[in-house]
């Protein structure tokens, strides 16, 4: 099992004020996090306001426990594709990754547009986003050796290359769902913020 990291995804997240977070991720630049609730058919009961929607932390948890996930891309014919696969959560960040030749892989070379969803439908946590390429030959061996380490611990075996990083756009996670649904959104911070955040 890996150790669970939300203690360091933690210390990579402060308030930025005016109801968003910082989330630090090793996918680049800052992204700042807002929290609201999911927009869907008003049947279904989501509470408007936002008393009650969940911690980051329940996110993750999920993401650093759970040891099966969705991955849905799409094809070039623009059909859905979606396939099982594992996953473990590292410096802030979702990793996941598979085989050249596998058709999802395929697909995000072309399209690095995708969904990532746990295993379990009640206890739920769906990213939205982009997916990184993480190549031997364009990445730091020392962050390729973390996520080896992450996915021996997890799973006990090491993964390899290619392997991908998601870098979230939405965030949804219900667990008594409609009540406590939540939707979290991210976008770039502003670079003169990122420059004050180094001084």
């Amino acid at each position: 099992m890996v150790p669970d990291p939300s203690n360091h995804d933690a210390n990579r997240t402060t308030s930025a004020g005016n109801g968003s977070e910082r989330h630090g991720s090793s996918t680049g630049n800052d992204l700042e996090r807002r929290v609201s609730r999911p927009e869907t058919e008003s049947s279904y009961g989501i509470p408007e306001d936002e008393a009650g929607t969940l911690p980051w932390s329940f996110v993750t948890d999920r993401l650093a426990l759970d040891e099966l996930f969705w991955v849905a891309t799409t094809g070039p014919d623009g059909r859905p594709h979606a396939r099982p696969v594992w996953g473990v959560w590292l410096d802030g960040t979702f990793h996941c990754g598979g085989g050249d030749g596998a058709r999802w892989v395929r697909n995000l070379e072309r399209n690095r547009s995708l969904a990532v969803h746990t295993e379990d439908a009640e206890s739920v946590v769906i990213i939205e986003g982009k997916a990184e390429k993480l190549t031997a030959a364009e990445t730091a061996q020392s962050r390729l050796q973390r996520i080896d380490d992450a996915y021996e611990s997890k799973y006990g075996v090491r993964h390899g290359t290619p392997v991908f990083a998601v870098r979230p756009t939405t965030v949804l996670a219900w667990s008594d769902y409609p009540t406590d649904a939540t939707r979290w959104r991210f976008s770039e911070r502003p670079a003169d913020e990122n420059s004050a955040g180094n001084e």
